[in-house]
């Protein structure tokens, strides 16, 4: 009988435990890895993923011309909680089912969130460069207490931002295309529209889906002098290029990007000291990334062999 074959097309399944892998292995899959270490083109996926029965994915596209490539494909099974990069409509009539680990991340993106807005405000990240090149350089920075926060995006992980800022003593804010108000009530959180949020928010920090782009130059304009705007949810959220103007007029005393519109990221804020850029790691944490690559597994198995034993 020949063996079902899954691609694992994230670049860095089995880094932080080999356990999945082995996993795999031992219930008799042949598995296939991504061999360019790093986020697959359209193409590059659509000429790995042929005679594979299924797929562990990241965040490379897998439209109607991708999967019509992949004749014996039956499962999608997302390493992480995005899925705008996936055709559902070309998976459904397919007979391909997509699965997700939207939990296993939230703990990992939220205190990330936190450490870039601490880091931010104190220019931890400056200092430590100065003092790295032999400069004994203080950097007067600014109290995360006290400030107002506007949460842009209030699902699993907004929330969990939202608690983690509590300790702190700031007034929390929040929009939300689908509002929980009864958390919100129960939490202090306070529900406005986006421009209200954006015209009070001296740090605003995007936890929203999607791909369409919510903050532009005109909704930057309409920030406080010297807020902090962060992204950590996906690229095209903010509009790199108005950031970098929002940034180097002053009009933004900083900013903090994990996810960019094109990855990896080469463009200009690479330039700038108060523009905290870090490589899509926010889920980049050794339990979460265990817990999410098990779980990408154990559905697998689920949509495979519906047992997920």
């Amino acid at each position: 009988m020949t063996p079902q074959r899954v691609l694992i097309s994230t670049s860095s399944f089995g880094v932080a435990d080999t356990s999945p892998l082995e996993r795999l292995e031992r219930e008799g899959f042949e598995v296939s890895l991504n061999p360019h270490g790093r986020v697959l083109t359209e193409d590059e996926i659509a000429g790995l993923i042929a005679e594979v029965d299924g797929l562990i994915a990241g965040t490379e596209p897998l439209s109607d011309r991708v999967l019509a490539e992949a004749s014996r494909l039956r499962v999608i099974s997302r390493v992480g909680v995005g899925t705008e990069r996936i055709d559902f409509e070309a998976a459904d009539r397919r007979g391909v089912q997509v699965f997700i680990t939207p939990d296993a991340l939230t703990d990992a993106v939220a205190e990330i969130t936190i450490g870039a807005m601490l880091t931010l405000l104190r220019g931890i990240h400056q200092m430590n460069e100065a003092l790295h090149e032999g400069r004994w350089e203080k950097s007067m920075g600014q109290l995360l207490r006290g400030k107002t926060v506007g949460i842009v995006g209030l699902g699993r992980i907004g929330k969990a931002v939202a608690l983690l800022l509590a300790p702190f003593g700031v007034r929390r804010i929040a929009r939300d295309e689908e509002p929980d108000h009864a958390w919100a009530a129960a939490n202090d959180v306070e529900f406005m529209p986006l421009p209200e949020l954006l015209a009070q928010a001296e740090i605003a920090t995007v936890h929203a889906s999607g791909r369409e782009c919510l903050i532009g130059p005109e909704e930057l304009a309409l920030l406080p002098d010297g807020a902090l705007v962060l992204n950590a949810a996906r690229g095209g959220l903010v509009d790199e290029a108005a950031l970098y103007d929002a940034v180097t007029s002053g009009k933004l005393a900083g900013c903090y990007l994990d996810t960019f519109e094109l990855e990896p990221y080469e463009g200009p804020l690479r330039e700038l000291p108060n523009a905290l850029l870090t490589p899509h790691a926010g889920s980049y944490a050794r339990e979460a990334r265990v817990r999410m690559e098990n779980e990408a597994v154990e559905n697998l198995l689920l949509g495979l062999r519906g047992d997920g034993r």
